[in-house]
């Protein structure tokens, strides 16, 4: 029983290490996709530049005078600009994971490789 049982965890053991990369490129990189896109939806959703932006004429605080009207405009302009800004660098750490997420088995990889060269 015992010889089995030892038989089948190895048989395991080397179908999950032979199996590991190709469920990280294909089912783990669509879960890693779909991670990256909602983080990336989180992020719009929290900063809003959109939101701002289709706002940009309406004056804020019910000011219809002109002077409320131009500094509404110009607040709102630094808004989005400034938001528009921040979800940017937020999509570039999301596309920044994506990528750590495939290139992490080469890294390792390379890095196991390099280090059993130098010995």
């Amino acid at each position: 029983m015992f010889a089995l049982i030892f038989q089948r965890l190895l048989l395991e053991a080397v179908w999950d290490i032979v199996y590991f990369p190709i469920w990280w490129y294909t089912r783990g990189l669509g879960h890693a996709t779909s991670w990256c896109f909602d983080l990336f939806k989180s992020g719009n959703s929290e900063l809003g530049p959109v939101l701002w932006l289709t706002n940009l004429f309406t004056p804020m605080y019910g000011q219809y005078d002109w002077q409320g009207r131009i500094i509404s405009f110009f607040m709102r302009l630094f808004n989005v600009f400034g938001r528009g800004l921040a979800l940017l660098v937020w999509g570039v750490f999301c596309l920044a994971l994506f990528l750590l997420w495939i290139l992490m088995p080469i890294i390792i990889v390379g890095s196991i490789i390099y280090s059993l060269n130098n010995n």
